[in-house]
């Protein structure tokens, strides 16, 4: 699949991931770019009452992980590294996450991405992603598009 059918499917793949039942996103894909949306809210935080890193590193992952597979139309990406900056805390409002490629090579694809709540930047991400052996197809959700 290709062009915006195969962003459809990244979306409708991601979204089929039962660990999204927890945060509910919105998403869209599109050519070496992904944004993803969630609200914030009190299940999401450690015990100081904030988000916790956690929450950071997966829209920080994921929206650098969409972007490269957005460039990649059959073949599941792994993530090999992410590295995750968290810069500010957030208790309210919404976290938004926009990744996108910055390099292409034969092997490897290097994806960044940056996370803000509201007003402002709250944290940044870049990371390095493989060409898995899974199929696109065979991916939950994928071919529901």
């Amino acid at each position: 699949m290709k062009g915006e059918n195969h962003y459809r499917a990244l979306e409708k793949m991601y979204l089929a991931a039962p660990i999204n039942e927890i945060f509910k996103p919105r998403i869209k894909v599109s050519n070496g770019s992904a944004e993803i949306e969630i609200e914030v809210n009190g299940a999401l935080f450690h015990s100081a009452g904030a988000v916790h890193g956690s929450v950071y590193f997966k829209m920080l992952d994921d929206a650098a992980f969409l972007a490269a597979n957005s460039i990649v139309p059959d073949y599941f990406l792994l993530t090999t590294t992410f590295t995750t900056y968290l810069t500010k805390p957030i208790s309210s409002g919404r976290m938004k996450s926009i990744g996108k490629v910055v390099n292409k090579t034969k092997s490897q694809i290097i994806a960044e991405s940056i996370v803000y709540d509201d007003q402002e930047k709250i944290g940044r991400g870049n990371g390095t992603f493989v060409r898995g052996k899974m199929l696109l197809m065979d991916a939950l959700g994928y071919n529901d598009a």
